[in-house]
């Protein structure tokens, strides 16, 4: 019987020491505008997407102001296939034809409101927009080399009004990546970079990158040379190495110039790991790789 009371008093205790480990994380965010760009697998599994929904809205809930951006690659992959689409690629990028645009444009609807519902079963009122909602999200058409890959997007300009005022009403915003040019033609966005560039327009504390892999390594073949923490001038020098190739790349490029252009802090986690953002954000150690500006630390209970 004692050895159970003192068990349970030990587990309450561990309880405890994590609230007091996330307390001064709490302090330093409070009330600061967080963006997470939500994909990969874990917006396949139903269980990591629940437990995603319950991390940002329980950020929602202790004070920060999130926001999601979400992709939908491999659902709209899904969808085009059961249309009978034949896929076209140039240079390993998806051709998206006027077809493939309305399906993409559906699906991405669909899974935005598919969050939104999420969200407010938890009990946080949340609105679903796109880029295409009070301008948002302006871009001009993206080529590939050169080559034409259709109504693909690259971001030329960013109004994030729709987003402060949502904020301010205290809703939390979910982000679909779709955008129009100066024509008002629909366009698909990577979701990085629409991620990216909203946190920059917003001048976002953090901005959070939910992927498959780990992390950034020094060298992706050796699992032990996962990097914590990297400062800007040191993320340039991974990349100038050649170390860094495939889609970490570009993601490391998005990371350098959120920080380039006010945003505090980037970080890169495995999104396959449950609470992967909680464990970031509110323990000493994190889980991740954390891209910083010179003038931050990586710790706030020093």
């Amino acid at each position: 019987m004692e050895e159970k009371l003192e068990a349970k008093v030990n587990e309450s205790l561990h309880k405890a020491e994590v609230l007091i480990e996330a307390l001064p994380y709490i302090q330093r965010f409070n009330r600061k505008i967080i963006v997470v760009k939500y994909g990969g697998s874990a917006m396949i599994d139903e269980e990591l997407k629940k437990n995603v929904i319950k991390d940002v809205t329980l950020l929602k809930l202790v004070g920060f102001k999130p926001i999601i951006v979400h992709g939908g690659g491999k659902e709209i992959s899904r969808w085009v296939a059961k249309s009978g689409m034949e896929p076209k690629f140039i240079n390993g990028l998806r051709v998206t034809d006027e077809p493939t645009m309305e399906i993409a444009e559906m699906v991405l609807n669909r899974v935005n409101k598919s969050l939104v519902q999420m969200v407010q079963e938890l009990g946080v009122l949340s609105v679903g927009i796109s880029g295409k909602d009070g301008g948002l999200l302006k871009v001009e058409k993206k080529y590939s080399n050169g080559e034409d890959i259709g109504f693909v997007g690259e971001i030329t300009e960013v109004n994030p009004k729709v987003l402060y005022d949502l904020l301010e009403k205290d809703f939390l915003p979910i982000v679909c990546p779709i955008g129009m040019d100066k024509d008002f033609n629909t366009y698909n966005i990577n979701a990085d970079d629409a991620a990216c560039a909203i946190a920059k327009a917003m001048k976002a504390e953090k901005l959070a990158f939910l992927t498959d892999i780990e992390g950034v390594y020094k060298d992706y073949n050796d699992k032990d040379s996962l990097i914590s923490e990297l400062f800007v001038d040191d993320a340039k020098a991974l990349i100038d190495s050649g170390f860094i190739g495939g889609g970490m790349l570009p993601k490391l490029g998005n990371c350098i110039d959120a920080i380039e252009n006010g945003v505090s802090r980037v970080h890169i986690l495995d999104g396959r790991i449950l609470h992967c953002l909680l464990l970031e954000i509110f323990t000493n150690k994190g889980i991740g790789t954390a891209i910083l500006s010179r003038d931050e630390r990586r710790y706030y209970n020093e």
